[in-house]
C-alpha cells in the first residue's frame, strides 16, 4: 500500500508514541481513583497533579488555575456558561450580555445561541474583515453595562487567522469584563503565556497537539468568577465534578510538555511547508482564492477556495489520490451549507462552496507537499470542467 499523506492536522493529530506509552502504563499499572486516600488512589492523584503542573508550566499558569475537561467543547461551554451563571442578575434585571465574533467555533456559537434562546442572555456578534480579523475597537463598541464576558478565539480553525487577543484583552481589562479565548488551535503550537496575555479563561484540547482525544483543559485565572455546570462529587475543586480520566490527563500533560519542548522548531518547519503550499497553489491553480490573513495565520494552515468546484468533490478526489484534507472544520463535516467563517469574511456562497483546508504537521515532508501540489491542479481542472458542462437534452 502506498503511503498516504495526512494533511488535516487542524482536525486532529496522531498521538505521539511517547504519549501513547505513558497512557498505556497508566491503564496497565494504576487502577486507583484519584479521590481515594489509599495507596492506589494517591498514586493516581500524583499523576493527575503532575499533568496539571505540565499544562500550567506550558502556559505560565499556576497549577491551581487548570481545570481538566473532556475536550475543547466542554472547556468552551464551562467558560461561557460558568461565567454567565456566576453573574446571574437579580430576577427583575435584564439578562447578562455576551460578546463573541462571527467566526467562532460552533462550540462557542451554538452555546451563545442556546443561552440567548433559553437563558435570557443577550449576545452581540462582532464581525470580521476580509482576512477574518476582529477589530478590537468593534469589541469595545459592543460592550455595555451588562456585558459580563467576551469570548474571541485565538486562532481560527478553518482559515488560520490569528486574532489580536492581546489588544482585545486590554479592552476587556479596561472595561472590567471577563475575557475568554478558545486557544484550541494555538496552545502547544504558538507561544502562549498567561502572565503577559490579559486573558481570564483559555480553552485547550489535547488532540490538537499529538495528545489523546476526549480530554482538554480550561485555564481559569485566580479570582475569576465561574460556576460549575455539573453537580456531583466536587472534583477539580468543584469546578468540574466527575472522576478524572487519569490516563487521558496523563496523555494531555505529556503531549503538552513535548509540544512545548519542540514548539519553536516545529513552528518554523511547518511555516516553511505552509508557505510552500500557499505559493505553489497560487502559482499552479488559476483563480485560487487565499482565505485568512496572509501573514497573521497559524503556521501550519493553508486554506483556499477554488471557484467552480465543490469542497466535498475536492476532498473525495484527493482522498482517492492518497491525500487527507478537509474543507473546513471537522466538527461540521457532512454539511452542505458553506462555512459560516467563509461567509463572514465576505465570500459569495458559490465561491465558499469550493473551500479546501490543508494543515501540515510534524511528519509532513517537502516531498509530501510537492506531491500534493502536483495532484491538486488536474483535480481542480477536472471538477471545474465537469461543473461547467451543460446539461444534456435528456437531462433537461
Amino acid at each position: 500500500m502506498e503511503r498516504r499523506v495526512y494533511l488535516d492536522h487542524a482536525a486532529t493529530t496522531p498521538v505521539d508514541p511517547e504519549v501513547a506509552e505513558a497512557m498505556a502504563r497508566v491503564l496497565r499499572e494504576v487502577p486507583g481513583n484519584p479521590s481515594s486516600i489509599y495507596a492506589e488512589g494517591r498514586r493516581a492523584r500524583a499523576l493527575v497533579d503532575t499533568a496539571r503542573e505540565e499544562v500550567a508550566a506550558a502556559m505560565g499558569a499556576d497549577p491551581s488555575e487548570i481545570v481538566f475537561t473532556s475536550g475543547g467543547t466542554e472547556a468552551d461551554n464551562l467558560a461561557i456558561r460558568g461565567v454567565l451563571k456566576a453573574h446571574r442578575p437579580d430576577p427583575d434585571a435584564s439578562g447578562p450580555h455576551l460578546v463573541i465574533s462571527s467566526i467562532e467555533h460552533h462550540a462557542v456559537l451554538d452555546t451563545a445561541e442556546d443561552l440567548e434562546r433559553h437563558a435570557h442572555v443577550r449576545v452581540a456578534v462582532v464581525g470580521v474583515d476580509g482576512t477574518g480579523r476582529v477589530d478590537p475597537r468593534d469589541v469595545a463598541d459592543a460592550i455595555g453595562e451588562a456585558t459580563r464576558l467576551i469570548s474571541i478565539m485565538h486562532g481560527n480553525n478553518e482559515i488560520g487567522t490569528i486574532q489580536p487577543i492581546d489588544e482585545i484583552g486590554r479592552v476587556a481589562r479596561e472595561r472590567g469584563v471577563t475575557f475568554h479565548t478558545d486557544a484550541v488551535q494555538t496552545v502547544g503550537i504558538l507561544p502562549f503565556d498567561v502572565r503577559t496575555l490579559p486573558v481570564d479563561l483559555v480553552s485547550v484540547n489535547a488532540h490538537k497537539f499529538y495528545g489523546p482525544k476526549g480530554v482538554g483543559a480550561l485555564y481559569v485565572r485566580k479570582g475569576t468568577r465561574i460556576a460549575t455546570m455539573q453537580t456531583g462529587g466536587g472534583q477539580e475543586k468543584g469546578r468540574r465534578t466527575g472522576t478524572e480520566n487519569v490516563a487521558g490527563i496523563v496523555g494531555l500533560g505529556s503531549a503538552m510538555r513535548i509540544a512545548t519542548e519542540r514548539r519553536d522548531g516545529e513552528a518554523e518547519k511547518q511555516r516553511r511547508l505552509r508557505d510552500r503550499i500557499l505559493e505553489g497553489v497560487r502559482a499552479r491553480v488559476p483563480a485560487a482564492v487565499l482565505t485568512g490573513h496572509p501573514t497573521e495565520r497559524l503556521p501550519n494552515n493553508a486554506s483556499f477556495c477554488f471557484p467552480g468546484t465543490q469542497g466535498e468533490a475536492l476532498i473525495v478526489a484527493l482522498d482517492l489520490e492518497g491525500f487527507s484534507v478537509s474543507s473546513g472544520s471537522a466538527c461540521t463535516s457532512g454539511k452542505t451549507e458553506p462555512s459560516h467563517v467563509l461567509l463572514a469574511i465576505g465570500l459569495e456562497r458559490e465561491v465558499a462552496q469550493g473551500s479546501l483546508r490543508v494543515t501540515v504537521g510534524r511528519d509532513t515532508t517537502e516531498s509530501d507537499v510537492d506531491a500534493f501540489l502536483a495532484a491538486l491542479p488536474p483535480i481542480v481542472e477536472r471538477i471545474r470542467s465537469v461543473s461547467a458542462e451543460p446539461l444534456s437534452a435528456s437531462a433537461r
